[in-house]
């Protein structure tokens, strides 16, 4: 039998039809509709319908081409239907009058021998009306279908730009399927998955199934996805694009229209999680790297990471955890920059100027001023003090202000001999330098400077104390706060 040339509209489950009290249709033979699709309708009364068919059909008929010698002891109606089975039809719908009052018995028992399903339609019933059932069905589900697949990629699109936005894309996947989503790394290991595992058989096969499209080895063509069947099982596996050899697995009970289309989205979507970011390239990259490391001043290597001036960055995700590495990269693919460092319970990106932050879902940021290369370390302080405020304050993101101010008034050398003499009694001690700052920053809150810092609000009590105490001084006084505010700007 052909493979039907279907057209590119969800196919019609035979039960939806035979549902349909007005079209009154009854199966007389042939194998369960459960099993059965039809693609569209044709009507014919021809006696070898088969050069007009392209497979897929529902084929209805009135019987006006059978002859009055057919019956029994003929073979009319098994050559009938055989040469429809062949032409790949789906099924046969029989009018019963005005040609015919009963469906003929011969053609009940060809088709129930070659295994076509045979429908009783009722002089009530015209063909015209079944074949109106049939396109209203088509059209719900591909209403139904497309509805399917936006509401999946806007979920899967919101999933990318969370902090673990791997996992968070593999999760939504595995939701929308009502399976298991995998992806794999170019060494063939599971390197993140979300839904219920299916059983080491399917997990076997689908390993298998992702090489098919891993890797490609020299002069060997790749397919771009594969797919296969096991256990009652619908087995997927998507090439990502990003050229490293990543893959995505799917394992699903059931293959719904649409969820091709969805698990291609997501496909995409972690190539580019997965992918290196093209805002300079590797080797520049490394080349910078090497001479900073071998002694270069910044501005001299910044031309091989792109056009100045540039930003710093620093960012953390909402709620608890440090951000990963592809967490890291994802953000990085936000702000459009590949220079990413994930430090800690931070991430630093290096920005350039032009490419200046927006608040970003599930992150809070601290964005420095703009600057030249060999200013780079002092920006890298100001976009943490600019990310402790904006977590103080519950704010998506805080950049450091510019303006000019009194304190320039005085120059830098005479200022920083100043601050180093006031405050000298607590510069020994790193967390109450910090502590004293951020409190002063944060215009004496306790429970913000609490936040910025991560620690308890008795510890900053505690710490505040034991500078007023070093300091021999009365924090309380406002012209003592501006002394030391001051003099912590030059330290």
């Amino acid at each position: 039998m052909p493979d039907p040339a279907v057209p590119p509209t969800p196919p019609v489950p035979l039960t939806a039809l035979l549902a349909r009290e007005d079209l009154g249709l009854r199966q007389l033979a042939g194998p369960s509709a459960e099993d059965v699709v039809v693609h569209w309708v044709h009507t014919s009364e021809m006696a070898d319908p088969y050069p007009y068919l392209l497979g897929g059909e529902l084929l209805l008929s009135a019987g006006v081409h059978i002859p009055d010698a057919a019956g029994a002891g003929t073979s009319y109606f098994d050559d009938y239907v055989s040469r429809i089975v062949a032409a790949g039809g789906a099924a046969l719908g029989f009018g019963v009058a005005p040609v015919h009052d009963t469906v003929p018995e011969g053609l009940v028992a060809a088709c129930a021998s070659r295994g076509l399903p045979l429908l009783e339609v009722p002089p009530r019933t015209t063909f015209s009306g079944v074949a109106r059932a049939v396109w209203q069905l088509m059209a719900r589900a591909r209403l139904a279908e497309l509805r399917h697949v936006t509401e999946a990629q806007q979920s899967l699109a919101a999933a990318a730009s969370r902090p673990d936005p791997v996992p968070s894309v593999l999760r939504q996947l595995s939701g929308r399927l009502g399976g298991w989503a995998v992806l794999y790394g170019p060494e063939g290991a599971e390197i993140a998955s979300a839904g219920r595992k299916p059983g080491d058989e399917p997990r076997a096969a689908l390993t298998r199934l992702a090489a098919v499209v891993g890797p490609a080895r020299a002069g060997a063509p790749v397919p771009s996805s594969a797919t296969d069947s096991v256990a009652g099982l619908h087995l997927a596996a998507y090439g990502l694009g990003a050229g490293h050899g990543f893959v995505l697995g799917v394992v699903a009970a059931q293959r719904t229209p649409g969820d091709h289309t969805v698990a291609s989205v997501a496909a995409v979507l972690l190539s580019l999680l997965t992918g290196e970011q093209q805002s300079g390239t590797g080797a520049a990259r490394s080349s910078a790297l090497v001479r900073l490391l071998l002694g270069a001043p910044p501005e001299e290597v910044a031309g091989l990471l792109g056009e100045g001036p540039w930003l710093v960055v620093h960012a953390r995700p909402d709620g608890d955890g440090a951000p990963g590495p592809v967490a890291a990269s994802a953000l990085g693919a936000a702000l459009g920059s590949a220079l990413v460092d994930p430090a800690g319970d931070a991430v630093r990106v290096l920005v350039p100027a032009g490419r200046a932050p927006e608040p970003l879902p599930g992150w809070t940021l601290g964005v420095s001023a703009a600057v030249a290369p060999h200013d780079w370390p002092t920006a890298d302080t100001q976009a943490a003090r600019a990310l402790a405020r904006a977590r103080a304050t519950r704010s998506p993101l805080q950049r450091h202000s510019a303006r000019p101010a009194l304190a320039d008034l005085v120059p830098s050398q005479e200022a920083a001999v100043h601050a180093r003499a006031v405050l000298a009694p607590v510069t020994a001690h790193p967390a109450l330098t910090e502590t004293l700052r951020t409190w002063l920053s944060l215009h004496g809150s306790w429970d913000r400077t609490a936040v910025a810092l991560s620690v308890h609000r008795n510890t900053v009590r505690q710490r505040v104390a034991r500078c007023a105490a070093l300091l021999e001084t009365d924090l309380d006084d406002p012209d003592v706060r501006m002394e030391l505010w001051f003099a912590l700007r030059h330290v």
